[in-house]
């Protein structure tokens, strides 16, 4: 191989998306699952893995399908306690498992998880994107700045925290929540810290990743990975007393996927892929970035600092703060 032929393949990198349903509230047996896509990831040559929002251990659901909205109400918060004991809580070693998985396959991942974290009292729950480098140790957990219409009834607000970029060779990558994909500020925070390969995750519906992913993408000129869970009514398996209910609902995909990936100039690499679990597997090239970048960068030569700047709050937020 030519000293040339190495700088080009030094630019390229392997990304697959995961595209799985959970083992619905019962986080161990999807983080199980979601360990057996990476280590195939792995071995298909992947340097970086997404899977989709609140995988672990699912989306709520059952929110606008058993009245969730109904207030001091007996099975609504039966069901939330169950969905928070199945939560992850990091400091307990929740994600050591995949870590050391990392570690060994020397891979990096973005995983969407539902969070109890102990700095916030150990019972709120957050929607948080969490990044693993492939030393198997954990960069970043964004929790989803602010969580969507019904989700507001089982997620809190986060906070700035996350909103920050990691290097993966040639690339600079970063992630949000869902529809935090929709806040422009919020994307602006990651551009600002040179970007070039975004992933978006979602709960999974096409209607969502094929509109927006290849818009990020022209405005971004970069990469755009929108990967996405599952949800079909044949995933209600041994379903808690509270949601018996729904396990006689007609069969439908409440998430049907939408996994994609876009290029630097909008265009597809992977187009959107809807009602099928898989991983999907695709080579990016640096070298089309700064091919885009050329005409247009949204935060360095084609932005006006002098007019206008984004001011970013990324301290970890709490109730109290102990002067000892």
């Amino acid at each position: 191989m030519t000293a040339k032929q190495k700088t080009q393949s030094s630019q390229k990198i392997k990304v697959g998306l995961a595209q799985i349903a959970p083992v619905w509230f019962n986080r161990d047996a999807t983080l199980e699952k979601v360990m057996q896509y990476v280590s195939d990831a792995a071995d298909q040559g992947c340097q970086l893995v997404a899977f989709g929002e609140a995988i672990v251990p699912g989306y709520p659901f059952w929110l606008e399908l058993t009245g969730g909205a109904q207030f001091n109400n007996a099975k609504q918060k039966a069901i939330q306690a169950e969905y928070s004991h199945q939560a992850v809580q990091i400091e307990r070693g929740d994600l050591d498992s995949l870590c050391q998985l990392c570690r060994e396959k020397n891979i990096s991942v973005y995983l969407g998880i539902i969070e109890r974290p102990k700095d916030r009292t150990g019972h709120s729950l957050y929607c948080s994107i969490v990044y693993i480098d492939r030393d198997g140790k954990i960069q970043s957990v964004h929790r989803k700045l602010m969580p969507t219409y019904e989700e507001r009834l089982s997620w809190s607000p986060g906070d700035g925290h996350g909103l920050v970029t990691h290097s993966l060779e040639a690339f600079t990558v970063g992630g949000l929540n869902c529809w935090e994909n929709w806040m422009p500020l919020a994307r602006a925070s990651l551009y600002g810290q040179g970007e070039d390969l975004h992933v978006a995750i979602w709960p999974g519906n096409y209607r969502n990743t094929f509109d927006l992913t290849p818009v990020i993408a022209k405005e971004g000129r970069s990469y755009v990975m929108s990967v996405s869970g599952l949800m079909h009514t044949d995933h209600f398996a041994d379903l808690i007393d509270d949601m018996k209910e729904l396990e006689g609902m007609n069969p439908q995909y409440l998430a049907d996927g939408g996994s994609c990936l876009a290029a630097p100039d909008g265009s597809w690499v992977i187009e959107p892929q809807s009602e099928k679990e898989g991983l999907f597997v695709a080579e990016i090239d640096h070298q089309i970035v700064r091919q885009e970048r050329q005409n247009f960068d949204a935060a360095g030569h084609y932005s006006r600092p002098d007019v206008t700047q984004l001011i970013v709050n990324r301290k970890r937020q709490s109730t109290v703060k102990f002067e000892d």
